[in-house]
C-alpha cells in the first residue's frame, strides 16, 4: 500500500507558498476522510521550522495552551510572549514560521475573534514577514464563514484555497493495482471511490467480497457506520439529509421524486440539497447539452461512490447482515453489484474520451436524456464530431441492440457544430464483456464504430498506453 498518494499539483502549490518571500495564508478545506491533514504533513516533509497543531474540542485557555507548548518545541522563545493569539501569532510571523492550524473551526467555536486577529495580521503586520499560515477545516461551512465567503474576515486574504476532493481513479487504483484486474478495480472503485481513508481498508490480498463482507458488512467493520458518523459530525438534524441521500440511492433522482419518497415538501427541498450539494455528496445532473440554472430535467446524484453502496445497501438494513453472516455478500450484494457499479463505469467512460479520441479536442463530456431516450457517454468537440457511446457493465456479451438504440437516441440529440456544418456521429460501445459476433462485424464494416473494453478504460485512465479494435 503506497505511503501517500497523487496531489502533485496541491504539493507544489504549497511548497511555492513556504518557499515565499512575502507571508501567505493557505485555505485547506473539504469533508472529513479525505487527507487533508496527511497532504499537509507530506508537504512539510522537508520544512524542519513548521508548527503543526491539531486542534481539539476544549476550552480557549486549553487550545491556546496547547498551541504555545507545540510552538515552543520548534521556537521556544514564545513561552516568554504574552498568552495571547494575537502577540503569540505576531511573535511567529516575525519568525517567519510555517503555522499550521488544523482543524480550525475547532479553534473558532472556542475563540470566534481568530478569522479576526489573522485579518488584523495580514493587513497591518506582516509587509516584512515571510510567515505562511495554513488553516485547515472540515467543517465547510464554517471554513467558508471564516475565510471563503464574501463576508468572512479573511476573504481576499489567501494566497491559495485547496477544495480537496476524491482521489481520481487512476490515484485510487494504486492502492491496489497491482493484485486486482481492470474488472476488479473498475468494481472496487464502484464501492469504495476516490476516498484515501476508505481505500486504505481495502485489502489488496483479499478478493473485493471478502473486503465488502469485513470492512462493511459486518458489524465490526471499520467502515460499517462511516456515513453515519461522517453526516453527524456535519450536520445539526441529519434524519431529512438520510432520507434524501437514501432516496437518491434508491433511484429517486428528480426533486419530484426525492420529494414524494421522502415527504419532504418541495419547496423545503432546496436547502437540504445544497447543504448536501455544499458537503461534495450530492450534484445536480442535468444532460449535457443544457445548463443546470435552466434546465427542467435535473438529476440528482451522489458523488461519492461509497455514500452511495451504503446508502444503497447497508443504510436500514438493521441486523440482517448479522443473521446472514458470511452468506451477506453472496445473498444480498452480488447479484446486484454489476448493475450498481454500471453507474460508476459510465462515468469513467466518459473520462477516458479525451483519451480514446485525442484526435479530438473535446470540449466537454457527460450523459444525455430525454424522455425516453438516454445516451450514456457523450464528448461534444470544437469541430463537427459528435461523440456517443453506450456503456455496459454485464455479465453478457453487448448485443446489436445495443448499437441499434444508440443510433435512435443519438438522431433525438440537439446539438450542431459551432461552424455551422453538418455534424458527424462517432459511435463507441464499452462493454465488461466483449461483444457479440454481429456487433464485431458491424465494427469491421463501419469506420465510425469502435469498442471498448474495461481493460481499454482502465488504461486510458492511467499511464498505460490504451489499446482497442479502434
Amino acid at each position: 500500500m503506497p505511503d501517500f498518494v497523487d496531489r502533485t499539483a496541491e504539493l507544489d502549490r504549497l511548497h511555492e507558498l513556504y518557499d515565499s518571500a512575502d507571508a501567505e495564508l493557505a485555505v485547506i478545506y473539504g469533508r472529513r476522510r479525505l487527507g487533508k491533514t496527511a497532504l499537509v504533513k507530506e508537504s512539510l516533509n522537508e520544512y524542519d521550522d513548521a508548527i503543526v497543531y491539531q486542534a481539539k474540542q476544549k476550552t480557549s485557555a486549553l487550545q491556546l495552551q496547547q498551541f504555545i507548548d507545540t510552538a515552543a518545541e520548534t521556537y521556544p522563545g514564545v513561552r516568554r510572549i504574552r498568552e495571547d493569539w494575537d502577540e503569540i501569532l505576531g511573535y511567529l510571523a516575525d519568525q517567519d514560521a510555517i503555522i499550521v492550524l488544523d482543524e480550525f473551526p475547532y479553534l473558532i467555536e472556542q475563540t470566534e475573534s481568530l478569522p479576526s486577529v489573522l485579518q488584523a495580521l495580514f493587513d497591518h503586520e506582516l509587509d516584512n514577514s515571510a510567515a505562511t499560515f495554513v488553516l485547515v477545516g472540515s467543517s465547510i461551512s464554517m471554513m467558508e464563514d471564516a475565510a471563503l465567503l464574501g463576508n468572512s474576515p479573511l476573504y481576499g486574504r489567501s494566497s491559495l484555497k485547496l477544495d480537496v476532493r476524491q482521489l481520481p481513479f487512476d490515484a485510487a487504483i494504486e492502492f491496489f493495482d497491482d493484485t486486482y484486474t481492470p474488472d476488479e478495480q473498475i468494481l472496487t472503485w464502484g464501492v469504495f471511490g476516490g476516498v484515501p481513508y476508505y481505500l486504505e481498508e481495502v485489502s489488496p490480498d483479499a478478493t473485493l467480497a471478502a473486503n465488502i463482507q469485513q470492512t462493511i458488512l459486518s458489524r465490526h467493520g471499520t467502515l460499517h457506520n462511516e456515513p453515519d458518523y461522517v453526516l453527524r459530525m456535519e450536520l445539526t438534524e441529519p434524519t431529512r439529509y438520510f432520507s434524501i441521500l437514501e432516496a437518491i440511492a434508491g433511484g429517486n433522482t428528480s426533486r419530484n421524486e426525492i420529494a414524494g419518497t421522502t415527504g419532504i415538501d418541495y419547496n423545503q427541498l432546496s436547502k437540504y440539497l445544497n447543504r448536501l450539494s455544499r458537503l461534495r455528496l450530492v450534484d445536480q445532473h442535468v444532460p449535457i447539452t443544457e445548463q443546470k440554472q435552466h434546465s427542467k430535467r435535473s438529476r440528482y446524484r451522489i458523488r461519492d461512490p461509497f455514500f452511495r453502496f451504503w446508502f444503497h445497501f447497508v443504510y436500514g438494513t438493521g441486523e440482517q447482515y448479522d443473521e446472514l453472516g458470511a452468506e451477506a455478500y453472496d445473498a444480498l450484494i452480488e447479484p446486484e453489484l454489476a448493475d450498481f457499479v454500471s453507474h460508476s463505469f459510465e462515468m469513467l467512460c466518459c473520462s477516458a474520451l479525451r483519451t480514446l479520441y485525442p484526435e479530438y479536442t473535446i470540449t466537454n463530456t457527460g450523459q444525455w436524456w430525454y424522455g425516453e431516450h438516454e445516451i450514456d457517454v457523450v464528448g461534444l468537440t470544437a469541430g463537427e464530431t459528435l461523440l456517443v457511446g453506450e456503456a455496459k457493465f454485464q455479465q453478457s456479451p453487448l448485443g446489436y441492440d445495443a448499437l441499434s438504440n444508440l443510433e435512435d437516441h443519438a438522431a433525438e440529440l440537439r446539438w450542431s457544430p459551432q461552424n455551422g456544418s453538418d455534424r458527424v456521429i462517432e459511435y463507441a460501445l464499452f462493454s465488461r464483456n466483449g461483444f457479440k459476433p454481429s456487433v464485431k462485424e458491424a465494427a469491421t464494416q463501419r469506420d465510425n464504430l469502435t469498442l471498448y473494453t474495461t481493460t481499454d478504460i482502465v488504461n486510458a485512465l492511467t499511464d498505460d498506453p490504451p489499446y482497442s479494435t479502434r
